[in-house]
């Protein structure tokens, strides 16, 4: 699949959480300041223009605390009991920590 997207998008490893949504351990796939993706394995139903809360937890070599993304759900794909989840990006309340993030994934994706 082509990949025609304005900004990069990272791949990471961190937990992400939408509470009363998510249920188990959640993986942010990848991470652009525009959007996201998410791997769950299981989940309630997400309302298509409805803005969500999601938590950001980095990996730890990171050194970044966690933040919060006030996201929209895109699109849905699951394959067998993998749910692989599109996020548009609508807002990050605490801004440093959403940036500092991204250029650690910027800095780490240039420097494997």
């Amino acid at each position: 699949m082509l990949d025609l997207r304005k900004n990069p998008r990272y791949p990471t490893r961190a937990k992400a959480n939408i509470h009363g949504i998510f249920r188990g351990e959640n993986i942010l796939k990848d991470l652009s300041i525009t959007g996201c993706c998410v791997e769950c394995a299981s989940m309630a139903i997400l309302e298509t223009g409805v803005h969500y809360k999601m938590t950001i937890e980095p990996e730890r070599a990171s050194h970044i605390g966690s933040f919060e993304l006030l996201v929209e759900k895109k699109w849905v794909n699951s394959d067998n009991n993998l749910i692989e989840i599109g996020f548009f990006i609508v807002a990050s309340p605490k801004g440093k920590q959403f940036q500092y993030y991204m250029d650690y994934l910027a800095y780490r994706n240039s420097n494997p």
